[in-house]
């Protein structure tokens, strides 16, 4: 989740030097190379039923195809800051879902843990008017603000469908293998619009330094978060997992902060660290409390 925050930051310099199509594509193409050889299927694997291939389209077509296009629009339109704002309600929308769709018992310091993350993000949203900076650089920045907070919420809720779906795939594949499908599903899904970009597109004005931070972006986004999130969830609860999304709004505005010149003052540091305790209380063993998964077997 850290890592994402990070990626879902440093793409606003991204979404500056290349259409989002071209950009979506190319992070899934670049993410594919580096794992065509987890696509195979391991001897000790059995084939996949029609549920499993329909909640592997679901898994691409939710958590890559729509959030990387509802994320890469959203934080051209509005700052890294205000971005971190909107995604910290995952925790929040992951534990629902969870609860829903998973029949996932949230208990009480999981609801703490979500209380404290929305406490420490909403002491945020009240002052976010003064210190987030919007980039003037972008011409749909200023007037689009609302449409692009809007598109981050949209990410949001298929980044929470994301660890939901994720949660029942990990029950029948492994994580490498998952994370290749649901890369080769979303390079399909974005290909006749990735094409349609680079349609014309005048490549040698991208300078170096943005395809050094684009193959970042890729393996970030491709490879190296989705294997980590789905190894994770192999053990941890839905729910449970939904509170480490916390990192990734602050991960988002440190990075907004650190390398992008965005403001961030004192009550925003002491909003992180009031959802950090989150983060503790819902990781800290305590036998007969906490989240209890159901058998999805």
């Amino acid at each position: 989740m850290s890592l994402v925050g990070s990626y879902v930051a440093l793409s606003k310099p991204l979404v500056a030097a290349l259409p989002v199509f071209l950009l979506a594509w190319l992070r899934f193409g670049i993410g594919g190379l580096a794992m065509v050889h987890w696509l195979k299927r391991p001897a000790n694997e059995l084939a996949m039923s029609g549920n499993t291939k329909r909640l592997l389209f679901l898994e691409s077509f939710l958590g890559n195809f729509m959030f990387t296009i509802c994320m890469l629009f959203g934080v051209s339109m509005t700052s890294a800051l205000s971005a971190g704002v909107i995604m910290a309600t995952i925790p929040a929308v992951v534990a629902l879902m969870s609860w829903v769709f998973l029949r996932e018992h949230i208990g009480l310091r999981v609801w703490a843990s979500v209380a404290c993350g929305a406490l420490g993000i909403g002491l945020l949203a009240l002052t976010k008017g003064d210190s987030a900076h919007m980039p003037t650089n972008n011409p749909n920045t200023a007037g689009n603000a609302l449409l692009g907070n809007s598109l981050v919420f949209a990410a949001v809720l298929c980044e929470a469908a994301y660890a939901v779906i994720g949660k029942k795939l990990t029950g029948t594949l492994s994580p490498k293998r998952i994370t290749a499908l649901i890369n080769l599903w979303g390079f399909l899904l974005m290909t006749p619009l990735g094409l349609y970009a680079a349609w014309g597109f005048e490549f040698g004005t991208v300078p170096v330094q943005a395809w050094v931070l684009l193959v970042f972006y890729a393996l970030a986004a491709s490879v190296w978060t989705v294997w980590l999130w789905m190894t994770g969830l192999k053990t941890v609860p839905a729910a449970q997992a939904g509170v480490f999304t916390v990192m990734l709004p602050i991960a988002t505005a440190l990075v907004g902060v650190l390398v992008l010149g965005e403001k961030l003052g004192m009550t925003q540091i002491v909003a992180f660290a009031i959802a950090l305790v989150g983060v503790v209380l819902a990781t800290l063993p305590a036998p007969g409390n906490g989240v209890k998964a159901v058998d999805l077997r």
